[in-house]
């Protein structure tokens, strides 16, 4: 990855946190799923009245040909269906997508697999495929999906001739009105798109004029042309220059190309986007019935200070609000958030305090190991402290520690025991020690600091400690 797509990823990341991330998915990232091309679909509409598509450069026209000579677009119609009829499956690139917290999607593909990614992951999506769907909101949704070219469900209503195109801005107000405000408030990632919709130039030129250069930075991921993609030196030359000359044209929109090698490179940024958010995330785990070996002042000083400096580094904090660590670790998140008065509650803190109630021991169990993954899997650093629990009279290891310890490491979390809270934790800090090489590769000058860990016992230096190796891990050292 070039430096240019790691500055892209960090600023993109912020725009996730904040809020204010948006992706627009053209064609390209239904096409690796079995889904066809423009081309592709409108390859046998060509025939049919005379043309060669791949002699064509305005595939627009054609659909709109085709509509005039047959005096009615039920042959294109039929080609959606027969297109889109039978759902193919999400690619690994949805399904990158879908698990980030983004809020807004825009598409101009036909199919439904970009919202169907979304709810697999649980999440409640305001599709809009018509203007009456602009003017309703769905209660407590999670994402809206707009699809401004329509959907395989109303091919009636979809936009495919040129007269689909050139009434938009009549026929689609809302649409048109809807992106030109998210092109103007939030951060775009376009992906799979080629830039010749020609409603989204308009869209794109208009803002440009009104906001010159006073107009926010958006992004697109583009395939690097190759000299085996065409059949002559010349024809790639050509090629070459164009989507050099494309790429500078995009800057005058505020567009920031960033060419990579191939599509599968699209899923790498897309994970590095995904790992590098979650980095930033950190589910602290641990129980205390008892805070030996640093006493009960001490070992609530301890997690107050650690919530409250881990705010101040900049990092999301995510519990499930362990008995005798929640209430304090909690405690000194909100000193943090006070101190910092710039992000609510809401964007810094997820707690997940366990559902109670349940006396079946077998479906407590189920329930709670789906609960644990489900959090865990929102964070990319583990955290473990103390680790302990009343059984009668007696203190014992919590057996919950240890499975977050499992899943945390089976979901690929940077694990980080705190040995000298005891317990749990000190058996979890020899572990990672004993297979250092395994879950912090190629990091050897990390394990010093983790060392430290399990040795240190003052509490304000022990949390220091703690939350500069969290940090050093959180910006990918």
């Amino acid at each position: 990855m070039t430096d240019e797509i790691d500055r892209f990823v960090n600023g993109y990341v912020e725009a996730i946190r904040d809020e204010n991330a948006a992706v627009f998915a053209g064609a390209g990232l239904s096409i690796p799923c079995g889904l066809v091309d423009w081309a592709s679909l409108l390859r046998d509409i060509a025939v049919e009245i005379g043309l060669n598509v791949d002699k064509e450069t305005d595939l627009i026209s054609v659909a709109q040909f085709h509509e005039n000579e047959r005096g009615g677009r039920h042959g294109i119609n039929q080609a959606l269906i027969n297109e889109f009829a039978e759902r193919s499956d999400i690619t690994i690139n949805h399904t990158i997508l879908a698990a980030l917290p983004i809020r807004t999607y825009w598409t101009t593909n036909y199919d439904k697999l970009l919202e169907e990614s979304l709810r697999r992951v649980q999440k409640r999506v305001d599709v809009k495929i018509v203007e009456k769907n602009i003017a309703t909101m769905l209660p407590r949704r999670d994402v809206v999906v707009y699809k401004m070219h329509g959907d395989i469900s109303l091919p009636d209503e979809a936009v495919v001739t040129r007269d689909d195109y050139e009434s938009y801005g009549t026929t689609h107000p809302l649409f048109s009105t809807a992106l030109q405000g998210d092109l103007v408030s939030k951060r775009f990632l376009f992906i799979g798109f080629s830039f010749s919709d020609p409603n989204v130039g308009y869209l794109l030129s208009r803002i440009r004029l009104i906001l010159g250069k006073d107009r926010p930075e958006h992004h697109c991921l583009l395939r690097d042309v190759h000299p085996d993609d065409f059949p002559s030196d010349e024809d790639y030359i050509y090629a070459r220059a164009r989507q050099n000359l494309q790429v500078k044209d995009l800057k005058r929109f505020g567009i920031q190309a960033l060419l990579v090698q191939s599509y599968g490179q699209y899923t790498v940024v897309l994970k590095k986007i995904a790992e590098q958010f979650r980095r930033r995330r950190v589910f602290v785990s641990g129980s205390a019935a008892t805070y030996a070996p640093m006493g009960d002042l001490a070992g609530e000083e301890f997690l107050r200070l650690l919530g409250a400096a881990l705010i101040e580094k900049g990092l999301d904090v995510v519990t499930g609000f362990g008995l005798g660590v929640g209430p304090y670790l909690l405690n000194g998140v909100l000193e943090g958030l006070e101190a910092e008065s710039t992000h609510s509650f809401h964007d810094r803190v997820t707690l997940r305090p366990f559902p109670q109630g349940i006396s079946d021991a077998a479906s407590r169990a189920q329930r709670w190991r789906k609960y644990r993954t489900d959090m865990i899997g929102t964070a990319g650093i583990a955290v473990f402290v103390f680790g302990n629990r009343k059984n009668g009279d007696e203190v014992e290891a919590a057996s919950g520690v240890i499975e977050e310890f499992e899943l945390a490491k089976e979901a690929g979390l940077v694990l980080v025991p705190v040995g000298s809270t005891g317990y749990v934790a000190r058996e979890l800090h020899r572990r990672v020690l004993l297979d250092y090489e395994a879950l912090f590769p190629g990091l050897p000058q990390l394990r010093n600091r983790l060392e430290e860990l399990g040795t240190e016992t003052d509490q304000g230096t022990l949390v220091s400690r703690v939350v500069s190796l969290v940090a050093t891990i959180a910006k990918g050292a």
